[in-house]
């Protein structure tokens, strides 16, 4: 009997199940309930970064590891079930942004240097939460709420338009930059319909509507001829071609790689700390208006984005569908280990993973990845939440606002969306005579935003 209690006892001090009034079975529930409410970026982030001729396989290899280390940390050091992931918006920057060609409107950095930079980024968040520093405290107070809701919105309409664009919705045109595709196409129905079939799953609360959503479109496109099955088992693709890939000595040779980091490091920070205080809330997880172990939080948040670079994968972080798994029960970081062991398993269907994530090519030398397509456009809709939060009936918050939301998927650029919404902000409220009432600190990031439009060729 002693012996039976001895052996209990270290999960209980782990994970304590009683003091959280859960179950094991409860925890199991929610951690099965969470993976299936993320899982779609194991289609999803192969596909985008591979748009920046990274190895489709070594991506999904890297997301599911990155994903699963963070995961467990964030179970084990902070005991919350939160799930981490490849959080969608930065995987878009990564590739649409830092390591697009500049024909294509992008800063025409290679991925070695991209997943540089990003190893970086994280590495400052380590050591910010490792040693304490109430670094991240006071850049949420220096940027004000209307430019962090509007940055998430911004993000949100360049995920729906890339996911637009990937169903064949919206097309190049010359006259009016972009049209509506052909209407009679078999993606553009698929994906329309698709989009409709995940927003009623969601509608109807169904666990892992994303998710399903897919299987059922992947289903839908192979008797199409849209996508080809490669079988379902095989075994893990190979990390080599991803992993340690930096390129550090070209990386300072072009002085916008500061602002790559600038932009990775405070996307992460907005999103982790944005998504804990979130999901924290709906869990109940606030103590006083503060969560307990939050540096521990942050820390495993840091080490997965740090971890991710290095396998091949960009920013991982906190991930608010961790919200599903909270719901259905989940209280420890318990639930955490079974999203994990899920996320493993998963390293061992790569041919459904590369069939559903992978593209063809259309006439124009276009790719488009109408199994996906819809997920993006669901996901970018959620985002858009954000637009609730701000004031609109002042115009000193509203026009920074929308300047930084259609300045995004305008100009399919993160960085320029804050540059004009920082020194539209700082202006406008100087204009307005509250100027002074601004943080300081966030003139000098407006005005060093404006430098390097100055400075910078």
């Amino acid at each position: 009997m002693e012996q039976a209690k001895h052996k209990k006892r270290p999960l209980s001090k782990i994970f304590p199940l009683r003091e959280s009034n859960t179950t094991v079975l409860t925890e199991v529930i929610a951690g099965v309930t969470t993976f299936l409410s993320l899982s779609y970026i194991i289609f999803v982030q192969p596909t985008v970064l591979s748009a920046t001729g990274m190895d489709f396989g070594a991506v999904m290899t890297a997301t599911c590891i990155a994903s699963a280390v963070a995961t467990i940390l964030m179970g084990v050091l902070a005991r919350y079930p939160i799930a981490l992931a490849p959080v969608m918006g930065h995987n878009f920057y990564f590739s649409f942004i830092v390591a697009a060609p500049v024909a294509a409107g992008g800063l025409g950095f290679t991925w070695q240097t991209a997943l540089g930079a990003n190893l970086i980024a994280g590495l400052i968040f380590v050591i910010f939460s490792a040693t304490g520093i109430k670094f991240r405290e006071y850049i949420m107070e220096i940027i004000p709420d209307a430019i962090k809701h509007s940055l998430a919105v911004g993000i949100g309409l360049l995920i729906a338009l890339v996911g637009f664009q990937y169903g064949g919705v919206v097309v190049p045109n010359p006259g009016t930059i972009v049209g509506l595709g052909n209407p009679k196409s078999p993606e553009v129905w698929l994906t329309l319909l698709s989009t409709i079939l995940m927003g009623s799953l969601i509608v109807w609360r169904i666990k892992g509507a994303i998710l399903i959503g897919i299987a059922v479109t992947a289903g839908i496109a192979v008797p199409l001829g849209l996508i080809r099955y490669h079988g379902v088992v095989s075994l893990p693709p190979s990390l080599a071609p991803t992993f340690f890939k930096f390129n550090f000595l070209d990386m300072f040779k072009d002085p916008e790689i500061i602002t790559v980091i600038f932009v990775f490091f405070f996307l992460d920070l907005f999103d982790t700390v944005g998504t804990l205080i979130g999901v924290s809330e709906y869990g109940g997880f606030m103590r006083d208006g503060k969560l307990p172990r939050a540096n521990w939080a942050l820390l495993s948040d840091a080490i997965g984005t740090v971890i991710g670079a290095v396998l091949g994968t960009s920013t991982v972080s906190s991930y608010i569908e961790s919200t599903a798994g909270i719901q259905a029960g989940g209280r420890t970081g318990l639930a955490n280990m079974v999203t994990a062991f899920l996320m493993l398993i998963s390293l061992f269907f790569f041919p459904l993973v590369e069939a559903v994530g992978g593209g063809y090519q259309v006439e124009g030398g276009r790719y488009l990845y109408p199994v996906i397509a819809p997920a993006l456009i669901i996901v970018g809709s959620i985002m858009l939440g954000g637009t609730k939060k701000i004031n609109w009936d002042d115009p000193s918050e509203a026009i920074p606002a929308f300047l930084t939301i259609s300045i995004i998927p305008y100009s399919m650029s993160i960085t320029e969306g804050m540059a004009f919404g920082f020194v539209s902000y700082s202006i406008l409220k100087a204009v307005k005579g509250k100027g002074l009432e601004v943080h300081w600190a966030f003139h000098i990031i407006s005005a060093a935003f404006i430098a390097r439009y100055v400075l910078l060729e």
